[in-house]
């Protein structure tokens, strides 16, 4: 194999794992994202049913799943050590974000509160509570988002980048207005706002 055939497959590489990141963190934002707007624990209020979704448990599952969406469109405007701060904030979403998600399976909190709410009387605590597996599947959401913070990490700086197109157009020094020795040399100085008068 020649020299310049060899940047092919780590390219092809690059792209590969770029695209199991972007796929993992979907993934876990749907999975995330679905799951705490779900029944997530649920109980009786004397002859009332009761229940909360995750989202009234925690916000911490559902606000960390979209840190990680925002993470993977990041990964795109930035380079270098930019990649591997996207990386370790994307692992620390899903770390996060699973460990509310346990948390949480077991938490009844919210449902006493809920359950204060509708009999209107502080301290009531609901009876007969059960627990869904929605949280579990917020779980498996975290785990994925923090497998893809590992992936940024480990492959990142071999990924591609946004074109030159899309980055801030910078402004071009002046001509020497000055400079300019013809009548259409100065109105095209006023044209680009320049002060052809200027020493």
């Amino acid at each position: 194999m020649s020299a310049d055939q060899t940047p092919a497959p780590a390219a092809s590489s690059g792209r590969r794992t770029l695209g199991v990141m972007l796929l993992l963190t979907v993934l876990s934002a749907v999975l995330v994202l679905t799951a705490v707007g779900r029944t997530w624990a649920e109980g009786r209020a004397g002859t009332l049913d009761v229940s909360v979704t995750g989202g009234k448990i925690s916000e911490v599952p559902g606000g960390l799943a979209l840190v990680g969406l925002a993470a993977a469109v990041a990964v795109f405007a930035v380079r270098g050590v930019g990649r591997l701060a996207v990386g370790a904030l994307t692992l620390l979403a899903g770390i996060g974000a699973a460990a509310a998600s346990v948390a949480g399976a077991g938490d009844t909190a919210a449902l006493d509160g809920e359950t204060a709410r509708k009999l209107a009387l502080s301290g009531s605590a609901a009876t007969e509570v059960s627990h869904t597996g929605w949280p579990w599947v917020a779980l498996v959401g975290g785990v994925l988002l923090a497998l893809a913070g590992l992936l940024t990490l480990r492959y990142g700086r071999g990924w591609p980048a946004m074109g030159s197109r899309y980055e801030a157009p910078t402004r071009k020094a002046p001509a020497n207005a000055a400079g300019a020795d013809t009548p259409g040399d100065l109105w095209k100085a006023l044209d680009r706002g320049e002060d052809p008068t200027a020493v």
